[in-house]
């Protein structure tokens, strides 16, 4: 039974969800499996929009790749940063990936940051980038986050609402849990179950949201409006994320506050600014 998710209100029962399987004798954790089908999807969307508006496909292969794989190591870099007071203690557990620990907001910073070097580098236009490759973020994200519902991770505080998800209590991380949860546990039979908002699922379909509201600007918006795109995600993806994020037990802090939600708020600030000032350049 421990092993089972469920969603009561909805009649769904998930029975023998795993966090991983085995191939070949070796255990492939299935959040790994979903973060690298979602990057796949990204990639090939990037790369579909760059041939759709006369850019370089191949060019934009290389970039997206390579500011995944930065996006990866700033994700990590940004959990570990704020999680110090624990892997100043296990520094081993680092470098395992294994287990999640990744941080978005960390990852688009430090792709963002790495996009633009790369651009000057290879003189692409930057805010073209930008706008070209930020479409793919939330479409990886949403099925990104499907890897925290294996792994038993990423949900909020307890509720009894029509999305409410069941877990064993045998199978979350036990820092996750609060007093209000432990509180309305119920026990049957051998096993005590919580029942937590999944805001995994929330982000996911919040992430969906942007990601067709971004397609929808990427066909209106033209050459001389470059940057539009990008700021429209840091604005949608940050005022969704705020909300989501003050419903998580699993917050990193800063200082006592949600770090995310600290992120989120500069990034509405900043993409508001940067889309009036690209309105300002236009007119």
């Amino acid at each position: 039974m421990t092993d089972t998710i469920a969603f009561p209100h909805l009649g769904i029962t998930l029975e023998h969800v795993g966090r991983s399987f085995s191939l070949f004798q070796f255990e492939i954790a299935y959040y790994g499996v979903i973060i690298a089908v979602g990057m796949i999807l990204g990639i090939s969307l990037i790369q579909h929009l760059a041939r759709q508006s006369g850019q370089d496909e191949d060019s934009y292969f290389n970039l997206s790749v390579l500011t995944m794989l930065v996006g990866i190591l700033g994700a990590r870099a940004y959990y570990v940063l704020f999680s110090w007071d624990y892997y100043g203690k296990h520094p081993l557990e680092i470098f395992d990936f294994r287990g999640g620990g990744l941080a978005i907001y960390g990852g688009i910073i430090a792709g963002v940051l790495f996009l633009c070097f790369y651009c000057r580098r290879k003189k692409m236009p930057v805010l073209r980038a930008l706008d070209t490759c930020i479409v793919g973020v939330p479409l990886g994200q949403a099925i990104g986050r499907w890897g925290n519902f294996f792994n038993r991770e990423a949900f909020g505080e307890y509720t009894d609402s029509l999305t409410a998800m069941k877990l064993p209590l045998a199978a979350v991380y036990p820092g996750d849990v609060t007093e209000t949860m432990m509180a309305h546990a119920v026990t049957e039979g051998e096993v005590t179950w919580i029942q937590v908002h999944p805001t995994f699922l929330y982000e996911s379909v919040w992430n969906l949201c942007v990601f067709a509201a971004l397609m929808y600007l990427t066909k209106r918006m033209n050459s001389r409006r470059q940057g539009m795109v990008f700021s429209a995600y840091l604005i949608l993806y940050g005022i969704g994320r705020f909300f989501i994020e003050g419903l998580r037990t699993d917050q990193l802090l800063f200082l006592g506050y949600p770090v995310s939600r600290l992120v989120s708020l500069v990034l509405i600030v900043l993409g508001t600014v940067f889309e009036y000032r690209l309105k300002k350049s236009g007119e």
